[in-house]
């Protein structure tokens, strides 16, 4: 972990809502991880042969409830449920339901990352639960490309539960991550497709987070290099970054299809300037940057207090004080260790 900075005189008195950095970045946005599990092996997620953390490390369900709530009472109005796949996650129903409570309380969106995979299952219940929108990450609709990518999925499971969402009157934003030798050719098509179906699409830069047994020098592109690529096929038009769901993506408007197209860029543009947002793992650490590896242990301000409440809103105050002024991500050299040794499947996407 990095050499932290000493706090300041004074700083030490429990922060009043709202949740604000050093920087001046008010936090309205959780990430909230519930599992490190995945019914899938993404090459630039997690190695295939991936050791998951013992059950008896993750936060409860009640526990998960408790953190979202007190991130909820100190000024976050966007909750979005993550993992690995979440929907793996015995119950993970019951905690969507419960913070589907909180809407209108606070609580201004609850929304879900997912890969879709179990979606046909859940989608009705999501909306339920007072869900609107989901991210579903997608890197290919080529049944053979899928599976060489997921390592083990089945496409048309996949578009079943997108299928199941359209009509549970949810929205669907497709999240692909661009690889160099295994979709970079399908891209324009996966955006036609995807504009026809009523989904946006938003491409991201593989991130060199923990071994997956893959060389990222060979799976990265750079995605100013995709644009240009696209722009000599298709007018794309910039739209205002103005929507709160926007966070880092910079939309565009694909004339020829009218559907949005987004690009997010870790690696060739830092998008850090207004971050809102902070990430909870499963096992209760708050990252306050997703490229970097400093955090906070909410699991024993939790269990290991007399006084819990007291306790995490205490580790909340020092969250905001440690949160980085920019991430650190770096892909430079062929062979070099991930910039961070911990997978995305446990910070949470």
């Amino acid at each position: 972990m990095k050499e932290r900075p000493s706090m300041a005189d004074g700083l030490n008195a429990p922060a009043k809502p709202p949740l604000i950095d050093r920087f001046g970045r008010q936090v309205t946005y959780l990430r909230l991880s519930v599992t490190d599990r995945c019914d899938l092996r993404c090459s630039y997620c997690m190695s295939e042969k991936m050791q998951f953390l013992p059950k008896s490390e993750l936060l409860s369900l009640e526990e998960l409830e408790l953190v979202a709530n007190a991130f909820i009472d100190r000024g976050v109005e966007k909750v979005r449920i993550t993992g690995g796949e979440p929907l793996v996650r015995r119950d993970i129903g019951d905690l969507i339901d419960r913070l589907g409570g909180r809407l209108g309380n606070g609580l201004e969106e609850l929304t879900l990352t997912t890969n879709a995979t179990l979606l046909e299952r859940f989608a009705d219940r999501l909306y339920d639960a007072g869900v609107r929108r989901l991210n579903v990450s997608l890197d290919s609709i080529n049944p053979d490309k899928f599976r060489e990518i997921t390592r083990r999925g089945s496409l048309d499971q996949v578009l079943n539960g997108l299928q199941a969402a359209k009509r549970a009157g949810l929205k669907i934003k497709l999240n692909t991550v661009a690889l160099k030798h295994q979709n970079l050719e399908e891209l324009p098509d996966m955006i036609r497709w995807a504009h026809g179906e009523g989904f946006d699409l938003t491409l991201i830069e593989v991130m060199p987070l923990g071994d997956t047994g893959e060389d990222r020098v060979d799976q990265y592109v750079p995605l100013p290099d995709v644009r240009a690529s696209l722009e000599d096929r298709w007018a794309l038009d910039p739209l205002p970054q103005h929507d709160m769901n926007a966070g880092p993506s910079r939309y565009v408007r694909v004339k020829e299809t009218g559907g949005k197209l987004g690009f997010i860029t870790p690696l060739t543009n830092n998008f850090c300037a207004g971050c809102n947002r902070v990430r909870i793992t499963c096992t209760g650490r708050i990252y306050m940057c997703l490229g970097q590896d400093d955090f906070i242990d909410l699991r024993a301000a939790l269990r290991e207090s007399s006084d819990p409440q007291a306790s995490l809103n205490a580790a909340l105050d020092e969250a905001m004080f440690y949160k980085p002024e920019k991430h650190e991500f770096r892909i430079d050299a062929r062979g070099q260790d991930p910039a961070l040794s911990r997978h995305m499947s446990v910070t949470g996407g």
